[in-house]
């Protein structure tokens, strides 16, 4: 099995690339825009041929590659049936493993970021998304997000696996690229050792974070599968614009 973690400065994304050398396919988890060229030239590179795109959930810091992929590539789209989006080949859905030759994933539905977060056990890891990161959690506060919801997903679904997998989030902010579920119980310091769901609902409402400033663009765009705006602020074209610098985590 291949497997590459992808950085986007821009949104702190983490873009994973999973490939299989016995079938020669390849799945992208959570592929953003202004980076697509890299992850093209990191497929082609390894002999792979792209054959899905895989998001986590519905996006509001960054525009997702997948439709421009399918466009280039020929690559399908799957992502949360929960999302009801239109554009999507596939529903990704908790108890159905999805996957291509030998890559399989299996979908859990992770929702409290987002009402449609998911993520995804692959072997002796987990791509987490925005749900649970290094030390942290994402925000609960738009996008139908909900602590309580949020707690549960993560205490429930997430800290339920074995202590040893390996967690991949969505974003890391100061250079981390990978934890464990042992890790993120015993120190996380927002959902770890015995927090209680009064005290994480406290901390998320507390946080009074700014209002993200590319959500009203992200969000329609990427129910869309990922179209850029023709109406996007010129202090925000990079968020689309197709760059190649993006370094490899």
């Amino acid at each position: 099995m291949i497997f590459r973690q992808l950085y986007e400065p821009l949104s702190s994304t983490y873009t994973y690339l999973l490939g299989d050398e016995q079938s020669g396919q390849a799945i992208l988890i959570d592929p953003v825009i202004s980076a697509m060229h890299r992850d093209l030239a990191e497929v082609q590179g390894l002999g792979l041929r792209l054959a899905y795109t895989v998001e986590t959930h519905i996006h509001a810091d960054h525009i997702t590659a997948a439709l421009e992929f399918k466009r280039m590539m020929g690559s399908k789209i799957a992502a949360p049936a929960y999302d009801c989006l239109p554009c999507a080949d596939v529903g990704v859905e908790e108890g159905k493993p999805f996957g291509v030759g030998g890559i399989m994933l299996h979908p859990l539905h992770t929702p409290g970021h987002t009402d449609g977060h998911f993520a995804y056990i692959f072997n002796d890891r987990v791509f987490t998304g925005d749900a649970l990161m290094i030390d942290g959690c994402g925000r609960t506060d738009f996008q139908n997000g909900d602590a309580a919801t949020l707690y549960r997903s993560v205490r429930e679904k997430l800290f339920v696996l074995p202590d040893e997998t390996l967690v991949y989030p969505a974003h890391d902010y100061v250079g981390r690229h990978v934890s464990s579920i042992a890790q993120e119980k015993a120190r996380n310091p927002r959902l770890g050792g015995d927090k209680t769901l009064d005290e994480f609902t406290y901390i998320m409402a507390s946080l009074n974070l700014p209002y993200p400033k590319f959500i009203d663009y992200a969000v329609p765009g990427n129910r869309q599968c990922g179209v850029c705006p023709t109406d996007l602020p010129e202090n925000l074209e990079n968020y689309c614009r197709q760059i190649t610098h993006s370094t490899q985590g």
